[in-house]
């Protein structure tokens, strides 16, 4: 069984990214700083793969740690998550995030290359195409500029991927994904935010669950169906089995690729509220507010080249991802 290094892999795609490694006959190794996330993650993976899943304590900007892992787990792969992901903390502190998300790639890179470990998943975003003219956006739609430091990190990441390709003949692939929701069926892992959530749908769940004031809505005056942004909601299983899919197609092909993983649907922010209304039967507490700095208006993916190349497509649906969510917020409050 193969090895592979998943770093920030007690996060909320990391984890579920770590369970569809083990279902896929894979072992994962789990390399987490709890910076933005919880130990009692690590229980429930064990509970969902085996006993025996191997854990380490670490920061990936730790180099010497990072050197230690890579000689003494000799992974076959990494998939590498570990970074700064909130699109409105990083215009607030832009400074942490290119420390964290840069810095990080470089120290991950540097101690693969020492230990001759040549395939890379890096998890990229649709935030590189910046405010883009049409959608769908295909993988060669022109990237603007990013409209948040986030946005610009991923960009300047996979420009160093691509430059490390050029260098040693590895195996890198950069996976665009764009709005994970939802949570494992089981309701023992899903998206657990530190503090106050950065991403919609557990504001969602947490307001409607009573646990904070209503959600607030950032603009309903957009140029769109019903004035609020429009973004591709992808189930996080179905995002965790993409890596699956891209660590098999990395271990067997060298090279930079670069693939969309979304739903190829677009939905507006109220378009997922009245979803999870239908499913849960729960009214969703929300204001209107004004438009949040960094946001992109629209976007979302073809990814059709994903299908071709990887054999991978969604199969849940926006509705499975707001019903799962749901019955995951409930574990949490029972």
């Amino acid at each position: 069984m193969q090895k592979i290094l998943v770093t920030g892999g007690a996060g909320f795609i990391g984890s579920h990214t770590v369970v569809a490694l083990h279902e896929a006959g894979y072992t994962p190794v789990i390399i987490d700083d709890f910076s933005n996330s919880a130990e009692s993650v690590i229980d429930n993976l064990k509970d969902l793969t085996t006993p025996d899943l191997l854990f380490l304590h670490g920061d990936v900007n730790d180099k010497p740690f990072m050197q230690k892992v890579m000689r003494e787990t000799k992974p076959s792969a990494v998939i590498h998550f570990a970074a700064k992901k909130a699109v409105g903390e990083s215009v607030a502190n832009p400074l942490a995030y290119y420390r964290s998300n840069v810095d990080g790639l470089l120290t991950v890179l540097e101690t693969m290359q020492e230990n001759d470990i040549k395939s890379i998943v890096f998890s990229s975003s649709c935030t590189v195409y910046g405010e883009p003219d049409v959608c769908p956006v295909t993988e060669d739609t022109p990237q603007k500029q990013a409209t948040s430091p986030y946005g610009a990190t991923k960009q300047m990441c996979e420009r160093i991927l691509e430059d490390v390709v050029t260098a040693n003949n590895s195996s890198v692939i950069a996976l665009r994904y764009f709005n994970p929701v939802g949570a494992h069926p089981s309701a023992k892992i899903g998206e657990l935010p530190l503090g106050d959530p950065n991403n919609l749908v557990p504001f969602l769940t947490q307001a409607t669950a009573g646990l904070r004031g209503p959600l607030t809505v950032f603009g309903d005056d957009y140029d769109t169906p019903d004035g609020t942004c429009v973004r591709d909601f992808i189930h996080v299983m179905d995002l965790a089995e993409a890596h699956v899919s891209a660590v098999k197609f990395a271990l067997d092909n060298q090279g930079f690729n670069t693939f969309n993983i979304g739903s190829g649907k677009g939905n507006s922010v109220l378009e997922l509220i009245n979803s999870f209304e239908k499913v849960t039967g729960q009214k969703v507490p929300y204001n209107i507010g004004a438009r949040r700095p960094g946001d992109v208006i629209k976007i979302w993916a073809n990814a059709d080249k994903a299908k071709s190349v990887l054999g991978w497509q969604t199969t849940r649906s926006l509705d499975d991802s707001m019903r799962d969510a749901w019955r995951w917020q409930q574990s949490l409050t029972n």
